[in-house]
């Protein structure tokens, strides 16, 4: 019997994937436990219609991601911070924070998640970020905390 398996079922198939199994143990294990679904013509309809979807849903991501890049690739991002004797900064100067100051200097959208600092930002000065905004696509910018 051909099924479309809903969910990972480890040894025999991967979510997504249409295999031929045994009947009795497509109807006994798989089908009663919905773990798979009979692969008649309106399921796989279905299927396909899902995969396209998901498919669309990548290459929408991709390309705003690839749009983000070109606007902020290469620009700074200026940080106002409180600052104490020495010029040492009260606390230091987070992801969070460049990514506030993204959103607000260049109108992009960033995750605080997704920026990488090769040290902490505890003094004034110009700091190097990489942003990873997708796979394979990131922007680097230059932070410079200022007195503010």
């Amino acid at each position: 019997m051909k099924v479309i398996f809903t969910q990972d079922v480890k040894g025999s198939g991967k979510k997504g994937e249409i295999k031929n199994v045994a009947d009795g143990y497509a109807r006994n294990c798989l089908l009663s436990k919905g773990l798979a679904v009979e692969a008649t013509p309106k399921n796989l309809s279905d299927l396909k219609g899902k995969q396209d979807s998901a498919q669309h849903k990548i290459d929408v991501e991709k390309a705003e991601a690839g749009k983000t890049a070109e606007v902020i690739n290469g620009k700074k991002v200026v940080i106002k911070a409180k600052a104490g004797s020495a010029g040492k900064l009260f606390g230091a100067v987070t992801s969070s924070q460049i990514a506030d100051a993204v959103a607000e200097q260049y109108g992009q959208k960033v995750d605080k998640k997704k920026i990488n600092l090769k040290t902490e930002i505890k003094n004034f000065g110009e700091y190097e970020a990489e942003i990873k905004l997708y796979t394979g696509i990131s922007a680097k910018v230059t932070v410079e905390v200022t007195e503010g």
